[in-house]
């Protein structure tokens, strides 16, 4: 096994608001591999963006890392200066946001803000820079690039907009690039089109990718390893296959259960997840899933369960895996 491209250990980012201390980030830990496409999935509010941000030391007052190490080449990016952390942010680690729209300059060309990040990071002659924004969007695949390459963002369509982040963030060639919901309020044939596009990156320039979404399928798609992510805390992870096939955590098990198949012959009601994420100022005691986990028993109501291993590269924090949750034939215990 090669050496991790980035190491996150028990990694706590939290908010410190008026009505108190929102635990955001609470004790994440996980490897990246180079040439790796790791999934972060869970629902709104669980931490996957926070985490993201955390890597890049871009959490915003009233936010801060109070615990954890991030480590990038050896180096603590943590403990890291504001000068040192700008050099690796967006030269060795780069981040594609959520929403391309408020992410670019209304007012400064596509061009003028690929050659910024490129600048940034590189003393290279301005016809240089441009030549290379050009050959980005080509990159991504924006026809007419060299004519692009002076349109403004609102002359751009939202999958092109995304194609344009996503050139920004190549600039530098960076090692690891961290996808924030790149796919989302795109239709579905611009989703396929930008996760192709992801996909051809990993494979030809070897990057690293940490890929944020709450779609399961986005991440059967592109990705090879999953976090899946509740209430701040990681509660599965494990290899795509193993965890789509065979989910050992209640939440991941439901997470999949509402998802339509084309490859099932059941016709059963989709099942949705009752309740709501907990509140992160005031977690619940023990498993923070127990509020609205239908398989809960004593124990996950007093004690916090740990990742214990349960299967072949496989960790799940939960007390009643599903193998045990569930009888042999299928149905559920009730």
């Amino acid at each position: 096994m090669t050496q991790p491209a980035l190491q996150v250990k028990d990694l706590k980012t939290q908010f410190f608001t008026d009505d108190g201390v929102v635990q955001a980030v609470d004790g994440v830990s996980f490897d990246l591999h180079p040439g790796e496409t790791l999934g972060i999935v869970g629902e709104s509010g669980c931490g996957k963006s926070v985490t993201a941000l955390s890597i890049l030391r871009l959490v915003q007052e009233p936010g801060r890392i109070v615990n954890g190490q991030i480590l990038f080449r050896g180096d603590d990016i943590v403990t890291m200066s504001d000068e040192e952390v700008r050099e690796i942010r967006g030269k060795d680690i780069a981040m594609i946001f959520q929403d391309p729209l408020s992410s670019l300059n209304p007012v400064l060309t596509v061009g003028f803000q690929i050659e910024e990040a490129i600048e940034a990071h590189r003393k290279v002659p301005s016809k240089m820079a441009l030549s290379r924004a050009v050959e980005l969007l080509k990159q991504v695949r924006i026809p007419a690039a060299e004519s692009r390459v002076h349109d403004y963002p609102h002359q751009f369509s939202g999958g092109m907009r995304q194609r344009a982040m996503i050139a920004m963030g190549l600039a530098n060639s960076p090692s690891i690039l961290i996808a924030d919901e790149p796919t989302t309020a795109l239709d579905v044939t611009v989703q396929a089109q930008i996760l192709e596009l992801l996909r051809d990156l990993n494979q030809d320039l070897n990057t690293a990718i940490i890929l944020i979404t709450h779609n399961m399928g986005v991440v059967a798609s592109l990705c090879t390893r999953v976090l899946v992510m509740y209430a701040g805390r990681v509660v599965e992870e494990g290899p795509v296959e193993r965890i789509f096939k065979e989910p050992q955590h209640p939440y991941t098990w439901s997470l999949l259960q509402s998802i339509p198949r084309l490859d099932s012959d059941r016709h059963d009601r989709l099942l949705s997840i009752e309740g709501f994420p907990p509140d992160l100022i005031r977690p619940p005691h023990g498993c923070r899933f127990n509020p609205r986990c239908q398989f809960k028993i004593d124990r996950c109501l007093h004690d916090d369960p740990p990742l214990m291993n349960v299967g072949p590269d496989q960790d799940a924090a939960c007390w009643v895996t599903m193998r045990r949750a569930l009888a042999p034939n299928g149905e559920r215990r009730g």
